[in-house]
């Protein structure tokens, strides 16, 4: 049932609106007689496209369209004025509205209007449907070689149900990445439980993952599921894997095995249908080899590996980081976004991210937020050390990488840089680079796969 909002403070006006769509095209109608009460009808109600007149006394149109974009609602708005002033519905078009109209338009028109803008919004949620599919739409920012390889490893593993081991160092977004191969699952509405194993107390780490009936231990006061059993149906993340005991190495094995548990203190085995994603920035080869892991245990897991890049092996995504953590970080304190300067993502493209990787990176976008009063992060905000460009020469501790791999990451990051420098305007950036024109320099980025995140 599709289902048309019409706002407008004259009744009459907006009556005959809903009930001439509805004699159209078959449309449920609602109407709203004011900018407040559409969007307490847009935050209620299932709404398919709306009709809002500009020209309302309180919060007019314009501040309509400017709260739906804030509240993140994604539906279609037709604008319409009947004071023929079309600069001001030029201007509801850049807050957002989808097409405008004019109140002497003829029914047949609106109708057909109100159509096109449902039909392109259906079209824009099954291409947005399509990207996830594909991989295209994901939480790991960046385009670089080595992320690129990643996520396209993430899409053929996800939907198999095996057990995945996600190898990378401290800081590199591993949990993302166990995130991403759920939202690509067999059953992305399946519960995700994550577990950071080097955090569990020793004494209470097999009642967290199995679970324990009541009265199993001092202070067991109720029965409790364990992590596997919240899990089921979905996907069990442990994080930093190598830390867990031998014992409970022993446990973990027999339930990857059986797909049973048996919580503490009871007798009871539950089937579980958990897919378990373990992590870990250990070499767990060199644990086994050691005897601080268990070798079935670990053979049992790295039924599919994936190896998550350390920060210094994409440093030409570091741009488009720093752009989404500003937004996410200004989101979180409440601010209004801040810009970027050009010399902040270069000075920041030429550390080594050597600590922490990403949670550095994060870190350090923070402190300048704080630091800066002005609208925009310049130079002077990135923090001595970092600015200083101190990290160590740029050595990768993975020998996976081929010399091409390294050599297109190289590239990279002269192109982008060269980018941020002009603002991203191709014609001056090639005349930098000293190319013969912008051509050269299109084809250059899409061999490299550099694109300006939107």
């Amino acid at each position: 049932m599709t289902v048309v909002l019409i706002v407008d403070d004259i009744p009459a006006m907006a009556e005959q609106y809903a009930y001439d769509l509805k004699r159209l095209r078959g449309y449920e109608t609602t109407v709203a007689k004011s900018g407040r009460a559409a969007l307490e009808s847009l935050t209620r109600d299932s709404v398919d496209c709306v009709i809002l007149d500009l020209e309302m006394p309180g919060m007019d149109g314009f501040e309509v369209l400017r709260s739906i974009e804030r509240l993140g609602l994604r539906v279609p708005v037709i604008v319409y004025t009947g004071t023929g002033d079309y600069d001001r519905c030029a201007e509801a078009i850049r807050l957002g509205a989808y097409s405008f109209i004019d109140k002497a338009e003829p029914m047949e028109r609106v109708a057909q209007e109100v159509e096109n803008a449902i039909d392109r919004r259906r079209l824009s949620e099954q291409v947005t449907l399509l990207r996830r599919g594909f991989g295209l739409e994901s939480p790991l920012v960046g385009t670089s070689p080595a992320l690129a390889k990643l996520k396209e490893a993430i899409v053929r593993i996800a939907p198999v149900p095996s057990s995945v081991l996600i190898v990378g160092e401290s800081g590199t977004g591993k949990e993302l990445v166990a995130r991403e191969l759920h939202r690509l699952g067999a059953n992305p509405k399946g519960p995700f439980i994550a577990i950071n194993s080097a955090a569990l107390p020793h004494e209470l780490v097999e009642s967290e993952l199995f679970g324990h009936e009541r009265g199993a231990f001092t202070g067991a006061n109720a029965t409790r599921k364990g992590a596997f059993e919240s899990a089921s149906g979905g996907t069990l993340f442990l994080d930093e894997i190598g830390d867990l005991s031998p014992a409970a190495q022993a446990k973990l094995l027999r339930v990857l095995e059986e797909r049973k548990v048996t919580r503490l203190g009871g007798t009871k085995t539950i089937d579980v249908n958990t897919r378990v994603v373990a992590a870990t920035h250990r070499d767990l080869e060199k644990e086994v080899s050691e005897g601080r892991f268990r070798e079935d245990l670990f053979y049992r897991l790295n039924t599919h590996v994936l190896r998550v890049p350390p920060l210094r092996d994409r440093l030409s995504d570091v741009p488009a980081l720093v752009e989404h953590l500003v937004a996410m970080t200004c989101e979180r304190f409440g601010m209004r976004p801040k810009a970027i300067a050009p010399d902040v993502s270069e000075a920041l493209m030429s550390y080594d991210w050597r600590r922490n990787n990403i949670r550095e990176l994060r870190n350090v976008v923070e402190r300048m937020i704080i630091a800066t009063d002005s609208d925009a992060l310049t130079r002077a905000a990135v923090p001595p050390e970092i600015r200083g460009g101190k990290g160590g020469p740029r050595t990768t501790r993975d020998g996976r990488r081929t010399f091409e791999e390294q050599k297109q990451e190289a590239e990279r990051q002269i192109v982008i840089q060269a980018l941020e420098r002009n603002d991203w305007h191709v014609t001056k950036t090639a005349k930098e680079l000293g190319l013969s024109d912008h051509a050269s320099l299109l084809k250059i980025m899409r061999r490299l796969g550099v694109q300006r995140d939107t």
